[in-house]
């Protein structure tokens, strides 16, 4: 029980830095690699689409185990402390936004992957079409 208890902190703990690095993205001091690489991480850590499909047995959740975290770890060397610590302060105190936040990013997320895939099979209709 003990073990499950040190996971759920650290999800929570994750959520957190993810949102903080997301308030940084738009914080104008930051470097624009920094908010590009930062955009990135927020965007696949909210994305429902996986590079690898959880359904897979454990290669699944890999990715989200792995690639999340490390992203997040990057971005934070990225950006400069003094920004990073007010972001953790406003990510502190305004939880609630930040699941309203992410709901409208997840939303964001998932429309360009639907406008992606039907450019997709546009293309790919468009290519059958021709002689």
């Amino acid at each position: 029980m003990r073990s499950f208890l040190s996971w759920k902190q650290r999800v929570k703990a994750l959520k957190r830095e993810t949102y903080a690095i997301y308030l940084a993205c738009r914080h104008p001091r930051v470097p624009w690699y920094a908010k590009f690489l930062a955009i990135v991480v927020v965007g696949y850590a909210l994305s429902p689409i996986d590079l690898i499909p959880d359904f897979i047995p454990v290669l699944g959740y890999l990715d989200d185990l792995i690639l999340v975290p490390l992203g997040i770890m990057l971005v934070i060397r990225l950006i400069p402390a003094d920004i990073l610590a007010e972001c953790r302060q406003k990510s502190e105190a305004n939880a609630e936004q930040a699941t309203r936040a992410g709901k409208v990013a997840a939303a964001v997320i998932v429309l360009i992957w639907i406008l992606t895939a039907a450019l997709i099979v546009r293309l790919v209709i468009r290519a059958v079409r021709k002689p």
